[in-house]
């Protein structure tokens, strides 16, 4: 055995060669949830629409301010709007 690891290290590392490792079940949870997820959203359509130059940069600062992409934005946008979240008043 390597000569520089403590008692603890060492009885972590006998257990994980026996059978004291049990799975941690929130982990399969997380997979049929992320499953229900990628079967519920498929993001194979797509359109194209024409922005003017002014709003497709605005919306790309605010997509860089929050971290994510500017057709995740135009999406998210899109979303609200059909869920009722948001409303256009002409």
């Amino acid at each position: 055995m390597i000569d520089y690891i403590d008692q603890e290290e060492k009885e972590l590392i006998e257990s994980l060669h026996s059978e004291d490792w049990q799975p941690n079940p929130k982990i399969s949870i997380n997979k049929v949830y992320e499953e229900y997820a990628r079967h519920s959203i498929e993001l194979n359509n797509k359109i194209e629409i024409t922005l003017s130059e002014r709003d497709i940069q605005k919306i790309k600062v605010k997509a860089i301010q929050e971290g994510t992409t500017y057709q995740a934005i135009i999406s998210m946008i899109i979303h609200n709007y059909n869920e009722g979240k948001i409303s256009i008043t002409i």
